[in-house]
């Protein structure tokens, strides 16, 4: 009896692991639940639906987009820590929740960037983006930043929201320019493009992809790009790094994260499915056309990616003396 136990306990440490190996081998079996850490509408949910809708075709599975706006991003990134490690609850990543949150507010946020999530690729890289309404008396940056410095704390600069990555664009504006501008946080980059475009706020700070339609409408006047080149699209519009603010010239990303402890074999399929997702001419298309440039990297070039901008962000929130409200 105790042989015969002995060997279906063998057998089935044996069929463990191929048991599991199969269940990785068949994923995904359901449903993929994507949380957006902000409001519809902003650079964020755009590219992460773009890429999203091309990933659950190679996925062969619905990817279900959540917008848990809130604290800057902060509301859905904990959310999406928390999750379960199965490759069925994943996370947009933006340097707002992977870099700015953790720096404004290091303690009690809920969630380690570096410990809480598994990175899987960068979708896009984006510019960002200065702009003003057009009623607002400034041709071109110079004259932006004199007019500023003319009139102290008078005027005032959208954001997606307290510790956001444009709330951190602003004031990396600030101190490079020496300027005085007050800061009006929204629960989104949507809400505040849409108030920039009705002129209740005379200054946004946004990543391009949000405030493009409204710049090439005319509703908006972009004034400076943080890219390391000019668009073909904005030719007009110059770099901080020609005008003489290197250190403005700092673009954003939009990737794709899974929680801690995700089996390597589902975030290799996750990054397979996105990879090829954005090297297709539509996608691609797509992002371009809202001002972002497709990306697609490994995992572990990612990764590099969130520790240089966490600490670009940690210089400009220990000069700023900036705190998550």
């Amino acid at each position: 009896m105790k042989k015969t136990l002995f060997k279906m306990a063998a057998v089935a440490t044996l069929f463990t692991p191929f048991v599991s190996s199969v269940a990785l081998a068949t994923y995904p079996e359901q449903p993929i639940r994507i949380i957006v850490p902000f409001a519809p509408g902003g650079s964020t949910d755009i590219v992460t639906r773009i890429v999203s809708t091309k990933m659950s075709e190679y996925l062969e599975q619905p990817i279900v987009v959540e917008n848990k706006a809130g604290a800057g991003g902060a509301v859905g990134a904990q959310e999406a820590a928390r999750a379960k490690p199965d490759g069925y609850t994943l996370s947009a990543a933006t340097v707002s929740s992977m870099a700015v949150n953790p720096n404004c507010k290091p303690t009690g946020l809920g969630y380690d960037p570096f410990k809480d999530f598994s990175p899987v690729t960068n979708f896009a890289n984006v510019p960002n983006v200065v702009s003003v309404h057009p009623s607002f008396q400034a041709k071109d940056l110079n004259e932006f930043i004199k007019r500023l410095k003319d009139n102290p704390n008078k005027f005032s600069y959208g954001s997606a929201g307290q510790c956001s990555i444009s709330h951190l664009f602003g004031e990396a504006f600030r101190q490079a320019t020496d300027t005085d501008i007050t800061h009006a946080p929204y629960r989104g980059a949507g809400p505040a493009v849409a108030d920039a475009v009705a002129g209740h706020i005379e200054i946004l700070f946004d990543n391009l992809p949000s405030s493009f339609p409204q710049i090439q409408a005319q509703k908006l006047r972009a004034l400076a790009i943080a890219w390391p080149e000019r668009l073909k699209d904005l030719p007009d519009v110059p770099t901080f790094k020609e005008l003489g603010y290197a250190q403005l010239n700092q673009p954003s990303w939009y990737g794709l994260l899974a929680p801690a402890n995700t089996p390597k074999e589902v975030i290799d399929t996750l990054h397979q499915a996105a990879a090829k997702a954005l090297q297709d001419p539509a996608v691609k298309e797509a992002l371009l056309k809202q001002g972002a440039f497709a990306s697609g990297n490994t995992p572990e070039e990612f990764a590099k990616e969130i520790k240089a901008q966490f600490d670009w962000a940690h210089k400009v929130v220990s000069e700023g003396k900036l705190k998550l409200q």
